[in-house]
């Protein structure tokens, strides 16, 4: 199990600017074949630009609150689903490791929030040029939140995720490390997003919740 692997013993506990964990190596060299294969639009060939948000609507958190697929611009996210299951046979897997009873049990532990009766979701990223990620706090029905990052085109470090204060001074930056993940979860004052920053070619990454909303993907 190499998630729970990564989480049991290549994982560091921060809490500052709130309590967070930092984790190596949580994803097979088949997933992140996955991930990086993975087709995701890119947006300025779409008449569009990066608004600050990951839905790209700049939609309310209300608007967002229990939808499964993160808001209209599904077009332009790749969840993965069982609909599209067959394109991600590793994904999948790592997905049924999140899913299993020891996992979440231990991620409950960690964070201090009941999994047992939540839902997986996972979110193939692909962010390019031009993306920011206004300050934020997730929605209380995200019970688990993280990145795992796949910089497989040597992109800088400093294009992981910004953490802030309370004042929403940006106090820390998780760095893009290949196949380099971190999870906390939501609650006050728990600020995070993207400065502006240049990106060269892509910012791959794959998003990780426990969330209290249906998806296809029930913890066991």
């Amino acid at each position: 199990m190499t998630f729970l692997d990564s989480i049991l013993n290549q994982s560091k506990k921060s809490n500052f600017p709130f309590d967070h964990w930092e984790y190596n190596n949580p994803l097979t060299e088949e997933a992140i074949e996955e991930i990086i294969k993975t087709d995701i639009p890119d947006l300025t060939k779409h008449n569009l630009t990066y608004d600050g948000t990951r839905a790209i609507d700049d939609g309310a958190a209300e608007f967002r609150k229990g939808i499964s697929s993160g808001g209209k611009a599904l077009k332009f996210r790749c969840f993965v689903t069982k609909e599209n299951a067959t394109q991600f046979p590793n994904l999948v897997k790592f997905i049924k490791e999140l899913q299993s009873k020891k996992t979440h049990e231990i991620i409950s532990k960690m964070i201090n929030k009941d999994l047992s009766n939540s839902y997986v979701r996972v979110e193939v990223i692909c962010d390019r040029e031009g993306f920011w990620l206004k300050p934020h706090c997730d929605i209380e029905e995200k019970l688990m939140s993280g990145l795992i990052f796949v910089n497989h085109v040597n992109e800088s470090e400093d294009l992981g995720t910004d953490f802030y204060n309370e004042k929403l001074e940006k106090v820390k930056t998780v760095p893009y490390k290949h196949n380099y993940g971190y999870l906390f979860t939501s609650g006050p004052n728990t600020w995070h997003g993207m400065e502006k920053k240049k990106i060269v070619k892509e910012r791959r990454c794959v998003q990780v919740n426990y969330v209290t909303f249906s998806t296809d993907w029930k913890v066991e």
